[in-house]
């Protein structure tokens, strides 16, 4: 444990953080990737998830929280275009709209804009979502390296013919994968490489968007492509 700010309690908290961040952690693996003893492990990862700087996943390990991939979204430097895209794209469709970006098993979103009323979907700036559902998860999964490609695909909703698809057609959609009554529809913003970056979405009820229109597809790739673009002069 790195103990040089001389201060002990941030010295063994950034240390937790530090391992959870390295991996998903049960309590005994906190303990020997720290070298805390059992009780102050506990104590210290309790107080950070009371603060959303750890969570949970699904097997109950201590993972990195939600505060900390708000504030990484806020710092990540796609996040000013990709706000004005998600507004333009929000005006065009009338729908909601987002920008992911994957982090390691998870998406964050670093951009989101929302009807002003009706029926939308609500995603926060800094949400970490699961690469295993969604449409945006398929984007940002279909031109993974292959070895990384077939991690995400252990337990995910979707399929490598899913996938297949995706690439095929250059967009993605989901039906109640993420959330039931959920749609959405998503495409690569892509680098002057062909990188992709990240993930440009409209999402909505599922009676909206089952069938996205022409246009709403239209506008969706004009997005991502444009931000893409705009990316790349920088």
């Amino acid at each position: 444990m790195d103990k040089s700010s001389g201060v002990g309690v941030v010295d063994k908290a950034v240390a937790v953080l530090r391992a959870v961040g390295d991996e998903p952690s049960s309590l005994a693996s906190l303990v020997q990737a720290t070298g805390l003893t059992r009780p102050t492990a506990h104590r210290l990862a309790l107080a950070l998830e009371r603060h959303r700087l750890i969570d949970r996943d699904a097997e109950g390990r201590f993972i990195l929280g939600s505060q900390i991939a708000q504030w990484s979204a806020s710092l990540d430097p796609l996040r000013t275009r990709a706000q004005d895209t998600v507004a333009a794209l929000r005006d065009r469709t009338g729908e909601s709209a987002q920008v992911y970006r994957r982090t390691g098993q998870s998406r964050v979103c670093i951009a989101a804009a929302e009807p002003a009323s009706g029926l939308h979907d609500t995603v926060p700036l800094g949400a970490s979502l699961t690469m295993k559902a969604g449409s945006a998860a398929q984007v940002l999964a279909a031109w993974l390296e292959p070895h990384d490609r077939t991690a995400v695909l252990d337990g995910a909703a979707y399929t490598e013919r899913d996938l297949s698809r995706v690439r095929q057609r250059g967009w993605a959609q989901s039906l109640g994968q993420r959330e039931p009554g959920v749609a959405s529809i998503s495409a690569p913003v892509r680098d002057d490489h062909g990188t992709v970056l990240a993930a440009v979405s409209i999402s909505g009820p599922i009676e909206r968007l089952a069938r996205p229109s022409a246009e709403q597809r239209k506008s969706l790739l004009a997005a991502a492509r444009d931000l893409g673009i705009a990316l790349s002069r920088n």
